[in-house]
């Protein structure tokens, strides 16, 4: 009886033990903030954050090495079905409380972003869970966000791609009905002669690969860490090849 009330409390004492952030070198404090990602633990981002830069790192550095590296091990595992959606959304909002810091800092030095993505639910479809899971999947990644909310009409989107320039225009919707929706914004900016302007990539869950083809996307992406995979991986090309 005595021996299991000894562990129990050892188990409980270990279990309280808070690592002491400050204590880590600069390797150990951004292996540990790749866990703290990873279980959502947004004020130890925060703190993890700050130290780096009281450290001397510079913005882009903390952001690359220390944030956008951890949200890849949480992609990695949401795209192989051992984190959920649940899990993801708190490991995202604590990427946001550390994008909080830095996005005015590496506005001020002029830091490239990875590229820039509007995004949006098309019109006559509410849903958005999916959407500002992939948004923030993307901001995780490097990622500029402009999120345009839902029930997006094709003026809307042609709104926020002229004022805000992205590389990528991504459209999402969880209707069969509203699906159609998405070939329409398509062949509106190929009418516009916009068309070869902009990536854009298609998502939610009752599309697949051939209704991406077939509304003239140029890619499906059936999750957010897909979405996020994808997106960096064409920019990258579409960048080589204007450089070639």
């Amino acid at each position: 009886m005595s021996t299991d009330s000894t562990e129990d409390s050892t188990e409980d004492s270990a279990e309280e033990v808070e690592i002491d952030l400050g204590a880590l070198n600069d390797e150990d404090l951004v292996a540990q903030m790749h866990d703290d990602l990873y279980d959502g633990l947004g004020d130890e981002i925060v703190e993890g954050t700050n130290l780096l830069l009281g450290r001397g790192w510079a913005p882009d550095k903390t952001l690359n090495e220390a944030l956008v590296a951890g949200m890849r091990i949480v992609g990695i595992d949401f795209r192989d079905g051992i984190l959920f959606v649940p899990e993801v959304l708190l490991a995202a909002n604590a990427m946001k409380a550390g994008m909080g810091i830095l996005r005015p800092l590496l506005a001020e030095t002029g830091a490239e972003s990875v590229g820039k993505v509007v995004i949006g639910t098309v019109k006559g479809d509410i849903h958005d869970i999916g959407k500002n899971l992939v948004a923030m999947m993307l901001e995780g990644a490097g990622f500029e966000v402009i999120d345009i909310g839902i029930n997006s009409d094709v003026d809307k989107y042609l709104e926020a791609l002229e004022e805000h320039q992205p590389d990528i225009l991504g459209m999402s919707a969880l209707l069969t009905t509203t699906m159609p929706y998405m070939k329409v914004v398509i062949d509106t900016l190929k009418d516009k002669g916009l068309r070869d302007d902009y990536i854009v990539l298609v998502g939610g869950a009752p599309l697949n690969e051939e209704f991406g083809t077939a509304v003239g996307a140029d890619g499906y992406c059936r999750d957010a860490a897909v979405a996020a995979e994808m997106a960096r991986t064409m920019i990258d090309q579409r960048r080589a090849a204007r450089a070639s």
